[in-house]
């Protein structure tokens, strides 16, 4: 309904129940006025039955306060009327309360009114208004939540910008909403209250009036003033209960799917059991008990017929089902208000549709769940800029290590305490800590002597000793020789290390065809000659990985497709070969990375008798070319080599191990699992011009 001018009217509606306090009325315009505030609220009850969410009828807070207002001026017209006519008040519609639905019987019709009242008051209305109060501070509580979850979901992708910014203005809506009614609801309890009060003073007022102007007895004017006015009171009351339960319906229905009539209907029957054993017990009530049979006859017989009919529907809706059939109602026609795609989704069998299926598989290459205490980092509007850290980290190793990763998507948990976060990879953890978001991180890597007063922690990425101190410490903090960083940045850099370590297990065929189809931009033939002709996907995928697994980057692409192509060419698909010329290739990044402040590279060798007992224990295995020392020979070896390396890193420099190219691979895939963090590099990887500088070699 669209009428040009409606606001207008509502406007002047409005403006005329405030004029009905003051101005006088006459008694058919009043008659009109009652009919149209009951019929009011009968479209409101009905409206909050028909809608599936509370914010299909958003406007509902602004209703109450003026169909408040429209009572309580009504109220006052009519009592105006009743104490200036007495006996010759002709209100129908008062009147009509008054003689009909009370019986002319004064006693009965205050006795009704104050039960209406108590039930509005102390039932509906007080529990309408505390349901209001906890759902408006539960959604108020769980924005923040909601919002970083859309951002997150714009930032996996999975939404656009469009969606995001609808799904924000709903939530921001429904926030309002639920705070108004928070309010609204304190309307129809004070309308309880002063239609009470305003039913007393009528009734003292009548009763004054009628024996002291006009002469009546007090039973006389107790009689016709006490009737119009509990008369007045029904008339105003029931119309107060039906939007109090309205505004009850609306409040409440919290996880409703359908309009209440079908909830209901679909929730009660549910259970055939149910319905069955009521039955049998209404009938058995009526057999053996003084209780009327026929009633309990009827009403059992009824609820075990609709059992059978549901039970029949089910079987038919399974069997259609089973047979590839749809839906027994998808067959109905549409006034149910579902498009024929929500029809066919809705009647198809659970986990059919490949739409149904992705939300079930493990999609998500990197997340990150919160504890609640961490919303405000990760919520822009709360000042957190959580999400930024994220984005910044991506770019950053994909500058350092060559890879792109999926944005990665942010949950809240209330598996996690209060200042927690989690890292998964592919769903599984591989990292968490906790955070303190008010206090400054200072991170002792090595350069501070003295302690500081603070809650003690270790730092989540490298291990170091740190402590969580308050901002008015951080200088004193800094001049003691500590690191001071924000909780963000903490979580940042352990987000960023965590990756570095897992990027092996990170790239898959998805990373890596991004990566490809960058490449082609400006290098179409490298990806041509490569791909599939010469190497197949999933064996570029593997040479990726044993470089990551290294800390190699991948950022060179050109020169790792070139060196491919060439290996390739000569050898075909050998995981060694292919994986030790393009290290060869890219030996001036490997080296340059690991240059000391002198601008040279300290090593560890191993004596020459050591790489011929290398050489000579070296098998060929499924996986390919396997170091097969003995036992106490190959502990002895890694025990020396872990020593000597932890000698050079106490002169501060890089963790180097240097052998010759006929070993390095498999002695790599042997020495890195029991020693962490440390580079094994080839005398063929080191440029001729680069100063190299053995510190110390093996001997066994």
């Amino acid at each position: 309904m669209n009428f040009k001018g409606l606001d207008v009217l509502i406007a002047l509606l409005i403006v005329g129940m405030v004029l009905l306090m003051v101005l006088p009325i006459p008694s058919f315009l009043l008659d009109l006025l009652q009919l149209f505030n009951i019929a009011l609220s009968i479209i409101i009850l009905l409206s909050s039955l028909y809608v599936k969410r509370a914010l299909d009828i958003s406007s509902f807070p602004s209703l109450l306060l003026i169909t408040t207002l429209l009572r309580l001026s009504l109220n006052v017209s009519s009592t105006r009327l009743i104490l200036l006519q007495g006996e010759d008040f002709d209100g129908q519609v008062i009147r009509a309360f008054g003689d009909f639905v009370v019986g002319g019987n004064f006693i009965v019709g205050i006795v009704i009114f104050l039960i209406l009242v108590i039930i509005q008051f102390l039932v509906i209305t007080k529990g309408a208004e505390r349901i209001s109060e906890v759902t408006a501070r539960f959604t108020l509580d769980a924005m923040p939540g909601k919002q970083m979850s859309i951002d997150a979901d714009l930032s996996s992708g999975l939404i656009s910008e469009e969606d995001a910014k609808t799904k924000r203005e709903e939530i921001r809506r429904e926030a309002d909403f639920y705070g108004a009614m928070d309010g609204a609801s304190k309307f129809v309890r004070g309308d309880a209250i002063a239609g009470l009060i305003i039913t007393v003073i009528n009734v003292v007022g009548g009763l004054l009036i009628g024996s002291i102007t006009h002469g009546m007895s007090i039973g006389d004017a107790a009689q016709l003033y006490t009737l119009l006015t509990v008369g007045d009171g029904l008339v105003a009351q029931i119309p107060a209960l039906l939007i109090s339960t309205a505004s009850g319906m609306v409040v409440s229905r919290a996880a409703s799917k359908e309009n209440f009539g079908n909830d209901v209907v679909r929730e009660l029957t549910s259970d055939k059991k149910v319905m069955n054993i009521t039955g049998g017990v209404l009938i058995t009530i009526g057999l053996v008990s003084p209780l009327p049979i026929l009633p309990s006859l009827i009403l059992g017989g009824g609820l075990i017929t609709i059992a059978y009919v549901e039970n029949r529907n089910m079987k038919q809706e399974v069997a259609l089902q089973g047979a590839g059939g749809g839906n027994v109602d998808s067959f109905a026609s549409s006034d149910k208000g579902e498009s024929a795609e929500e029809q066919k989704r809705s009647s198809s069998p659970p986990l059919t549709s490949p739409n149904e299926v992705s939300e079930v598989i493990q999609n998500d290459t990197i997340e990150v769940d919160i504890g609640y205490g961490l919303i405000p980092l990760a919520d822009p509007q709360q000042g957190g800029d959580l999400l930024d850290r994220i984005t910044i980290v991506r770019k950053q190793i994909a500058y350092e290590m060559g890879i792109v990763i999926a944005p990665v998507r942010i949950r809240d948990s209330v598996l996690l305490s209060s200042n927690e976060y989690m890292i998964k990879l592919k769903g599984v953890e591989i990292g968490r800590f906790e955070l303190i978001p008010d206090r400054l991180f200072a991170i002792n890597s090595g350069m501070a002597s003295t302690e500081l007063s603070g809650i003690e922690s270790e730092e989540p990425a490298f291990g170091l000793k740190a402590y969580w101190i308050d901002e008015n410490q951080k200088e004193e903090a800094i001049s003691s020789g500590y690191t001071v960083v924000d909780a963000p940045s903490v979580f940042a850099t352990h987000l960023s290390e965590l990756i570095k370590k897992y990027a092996h297990e990170i790239i898959g065929i998805r990373e890596l065809e991004i990566i490809i189809e960058g490449l082609r931009v400006k290098n179409a033939t490298l990806v041509d000659t490569l791909v599939p002709n010469m190497l197949k996907m999933h064996e570029i995928k593997n040479v990726i990985k044993a470089l990551l697994y290294e800390n190699i980057s991948i950022r060179n692409m050109p020169v790792i497709f070139e060196n491919l192509i060439e290996t390739a060419d000569k050898h075909g698909y050998d995981l060694e070969k292919l994986v030790e010329n393009v290290r060869i290739g890219l030996g001036r990044q490997i080296c340059e990375g690991l240059k000391s402040s002198d601008n040279q590279v300290h090593v560890v060798a191993l004596d020459s008798s050591v790489e011929k007992k290398i050489l000579e224990s070296i098998t060929e295995g499924e996986e390919g070319r396997l170091v097969a020392l003995e036992p106490e020979y190959s502990n002895l070896m890694i025990e020396k080599i872990s020593k000597s390396l932890e000698n050079i890193m106490m002169k501060g420099y890089n963790p180097i191990l240097i052998c010759s190219k006929s070993i390095r691979f498999p002695l790599a895939n042997l020495i890195l699992r029991f020693v962490q963090n440390i580079n094994i590099i080839a005398y063929e990887e080191v440029p001729s011009d680069l100063s190299l500088n053995v510190d110390e070699v093996i001997t066994i």
